[in-house]
């Protein structure tokens, strides 16, 4: 126990800081899978002893970064603030793209982000897994957002004098014969996404082409992205992929939401990635 690690190429060994090393691997003890953990549980990850383990943990709570019941451990959000220097420089795909990678691998489907602007969305991030529409979405692509899931769970985001703006200036095209084209039912259907919490689209974009959306928060409850997943609406019904993919939409949109506080006032410099 407490072998100190081989110094990296480069690194002298008098420079080797032995605690921040073992500090780092107690950290690297949680993960997604197992986030509770006991003293016994982390000392043996840690590849330490209980003594020193104890001592690191009971630190993390001192500061902050953990919780404990007394018997387990677990980490607390303050740890995503850890990556701040290194996320708070990139735009929203490289914040986006582990978890929707994530997402999508758990789906099996395409996911992706956008942005609201004017009576559009904007794609932020894209996992793709099999091209299911017409259009070749990329980052930068627009659709409307009245037709879209992403655009719906974004236009519930806004207060009652926005979203009037929004239904009157906007193209009220049908763009399949399932299109939604009269303001007064989609009133009725974005108030039923802010109750709700999600959006389901179902063939009003292209026929066969269904998606489910639900929203990301910032700290203050302000909607400031939505996630998706595109599928096929031809394999089962409308109900069956909203149960089959709003749970993981749901844990997604939580984790995310997690990352945006963490980085606090530095969202605010999250940019569109270069060329859009």
């Amino acid at each position: 126990m407490d072998q100190e690690p081989a110094a990296q190429p480069g690194v002298n060994r008098n420079e080797f800081v032995r605690s921040l090393s073992t500090g780092l691997r107690v950290l690297e003890s949680f993960s997604a899978t197992e986030p509770r953990l006991t003293l016994s549980d982390v000392a043996r990850r840690a590849e330490t002893s209980r003594a020193t383990a104890r001592r690191m943990l009971l630190t993390l709570v001192h500061e902050g970064y953990a919780y404990t019941d007394g018997r387990f451990f677990e980490l607390t959000p303050k740890v995503l603030g850890l990556g701040q220097g290194y996320w708070s420089g990139r735009g929203w795909h490289e914040l986006l793209q582990p978890s929707l990678g994530e997402l999508s691998g758990k789906l099996g489907e395409s996911c992706s982000a956008a942005l609201l602007l004017g009576d559009e969305v904007m794609y932020v991030c894209r996992v793709h897994t099999r091209r299911i529409m017409r259009i070749d979405l990329g980052l930068g692509t627009k659709l409307p957002a009245l037709a879209t899931s992403m655009g719906r769970v974004l236009l519930a985001g806004l207060g009652e004098e926005a979203l009037e703006e929004r239904l009157r200036t906007a193209d009220h095209r049908a763009y399949t014969s399932r299109t939604v084209t009269d303001p007064t039912r989609l009133r009725e259907i974005i108030a039923g996404v802010r109750a709700t919490g999600y959006a389901v689209v179902d063939e009003e974009l292209e026929d066969g082409l269904r998606s489910v959306a639900v929203p990301v928060r910032d700290a203050a409850g302000n909607t400031v992205l939505a996630l998706n997943t595109s599928l096929s609406a031809g394999r089962e019904s409308a109900q069956e992929s909203l149960a089959r993919t709003l749970p993981d939409l749901q844990r997604c949109a939580a984790a995310v939401e997690d990352l945006i506080r963490s980085l606090g006032e530095d969202v605010r410099r999250l940019t569109v990635p270069q060329g859009l």
